[in-house]
């Protein structure tokens, strides 16, 4: 079954942004959350930092995250693996 894909007004940084995507409107008011924090702590750290900069660092901050999981996963499943080997 394929997922609708709708339209989601957020703002985040003080910009108006409408996302086109299939995830629930409750997912797409929590990650606009968690930017609209991680961007004011960004400011509150480097209150010269730009827009610009901001959405950079944060970018590489959630591929950074993204890249630890999947690393943690494969990790998971090769020992998930290793175990089921030696039954």
């Amino acid at each position: 079954m394929t997922e609708e894909t709708h339209r989601f007004k957020a703002v985040i940084a003080g910009k108006s942004y409408t996302i086109v995507g299939q995830a629930t409107d409750e997912h797409m008011r929590a990650v606009t959350e968690v930017l609209n924090e991680q961007f004011t702590q960004l400011k509150e750290l480097s209150p010269n930092i730009s827009k610009e900069d901001a959405a950079i660092l944060m970018a590489f901050n959630a591929v950074s995250d993204q890249l630890k999981m999947a690393a943690a996963n494969d990790q998971a499943d090769s020992a998930k693996d290793s175990s089921e080997t030696e039954e």
